[in-house]
């Protein structure tokens, strides 16, 4: 069976819409202007390190501060805030804390209760949090809109909302004219809407109201400060960094895809590189040629997927389907930028949208994911306890990244909660081979994905002994 997309490769047309692009992620070059906070020189003590600036990190220096508002918190970001996966994401805040239901099922079926509770009572949190601290980072409680693309993926989208029902998910499935209708394109063959626990919103803002809250709590933030080591240190944790370091009593690690401190999380990890572009704001009569009235997050439900939603300024973001791995994974300034790649979305964007042909993309960019084998975060301590580390999201971590936060801490904090006794939380996921094997399995699964999605959805013997070892994969 043929793809959905187009047969040739991307046209000059195609490269031409982005060559221009200001090669930054749109959310936090729309940031105002600031200082960064001063790197750390010299030595310090502290209550709790947490190495990493980015959603978990700051969500668990402001769940440190609430339990214990003596405690003295520092974080420690390489770059500046938000610079890594939290700034170059998407923006959908999506409840759940297993990547979706399904996945979820597939793995923790007989926690998926618990869970399922635990992702609404943390998204109701998230909501207040956003209330007590006055974050404005442009949410938008839209829903999340799965959209079908050919034959087979309807029937999954029919699959899908009997299970959304079965959990209490208030939904709406979509026939092919109703989706059209609801978004103008002539690839949609139905959709599936998700009103249960889904936004949108302005990733590069939430971190910076997230920053700003920290201080506020009196927790020290030192930017341009990498963590360079974790040398014990007795009943303390030595975190080195080029010009001074932490004495802490527990350390926090929050590093997403970058090289872990804990050199065992790099079994676990596999940084996989994603990419995006948006389009400048789309203006009145553009705007009314795609409909979107109800701004729903938008995803396409092939193995390899894009993911799109409207910016508070009527942009339309647009990232996703090609997931690339390099070598040895290495997470580079160098790699955020893949002309191929925006190539091959921009030929996609304009399949999908041709009443939208002649507009031009201002920003594109690139970042790393931290993926992991079951497609959702995970857990660990080491240094006897005195370090915990919350990793693995494989996207979807706008939200569930607050979660993983409170567990981590919990961990460091000794403290015994219906989350911390989950097998969820007391299980790793299976480990990615090491290299060369890990990049010759990434490389043949993703192959092996666009088989799949060439051939109704169907998974061949690799994808299903994949599935059965619990190393299923998708993009």
């Amino acid at each position: 069976m043929a793809s959905p997309w187009p047969a040739g490769p991307p046209t000059a047309a195609h490269r031409a819409a982005f060559v221009d692009a200001d090669p930054r992620p749109y959310w936090l070059a729309a940031l105002p202007a600031r200082e960064p906070e001063p790197p750390l020189t010299g030595p310090t003590e502290a209550d709790i390190c947490i190495v990493g600036g980015g959603f978990t990190g700051l969500w668990a220096a402001l769940h440190a501060k609430a339990d214990d508002p003596a405690r003295d918190v520092v974080v420690l970001e390489a770059e500046t805030i938000g610079f890594g996966a939290s700034g170059r994401n998407g923006g959908f805040a999506i409840g759940s804390l297993t990547h979706g239901l399904e996945n979820g099922l597939a793995r923790f079926a007989a926690e998926m209760p618990m869970l399922e509770r635990l992702a609404h009572e943390n998204f109701a949190g998230l909501l207040a949090d956003l209330d007590r601290h006055g974050i404005d980072c442009d949410l938008e409680l839209t829903g999340d809109l799965a959209v079908a693309l050919e034959p087979h993926e309807v029937e999954w989208l029919a699959e899908a909302a009997e299970v959304l029902g079965r959990f209490g998910h208030d939904h709406e499935l979509f026939d092919e004219d109703a989706m059209r209708a609801e978004v103008a394109s002539p690839m949609y063959l139905g959709g599936l809407w998700d009103k249960t626990d889904a936004a949108i919103l302005d990733p590069g803002k939430l971190a910076a109201g997230l920053a700003a809250a920290a201080r506020a709590q009196g927790v020290r933030i030192h930017e341009r400060t990498p963590a360079t080591r974790l040398p014990d240190s007795g009943e303390r944790v030595r975190v080195a960094t080029p010009h001074g370091a932490v004495l802490a009593r527990r350390v926090l690690l929050a590093t997403s895809a970058y090289p872990p401190l804990v050199r065992s999380i790099g079994r676990y990890v596999a940084p996989i590189y994603d990419y995006a572009l948006v389009t400048e704001p789309l203006g009145p009569a553009r705007r009314d040629a795609i409909g979107w009235r109800r701004r729903q997050g938008l995803g396409d439900s092939a193995n390899r997927f894009h993911y799109y939603r409207l910016t508070a300024d009527d942009r339309i973001l647009w990232g996703g389907y090609e997931a690339v791995y390099r070598y040895g994974g290495p997470v580079r300034p160098e790699h955020d930028d893949d002309g191929e790649t925006f190539a091959l979305l921009a030929q996609h964007f304009f399949a999908t949208f041709p009443q939208l042909e002649g507009i031009r993309f201002t920003h594109r960019w690139g970042g790393a994911i931290d993926t992991c084998s079951r497609f959702s975060v995970f857990f660990g301590t080491s240094h006897r306890g005195r370090v915990a580390y919350s990793v693995g999201y494989t996207g979807l971590g706008v939200a569930a990244s607050r979660f993983g936060a409170r567990v981590a801490l919990d961990l460091l904090d000794g403290r015994d909660t219906e989350a911390t006794r989950l097998r969820y939380v007391r299980s790793k996921p299976v480990p990615f081979p090491p290299e060369p094997l890990r990049s010759g399995v990434i490389q043949l699964t993703r192959n092996r994905l666009a088989a799949a999605d060439r051939n109704a959805g169907r998974r061949g013997l690799w994808l299903r002994t994949l599935d059965r070892l619990g190393l299923g994969f998708d993009s």
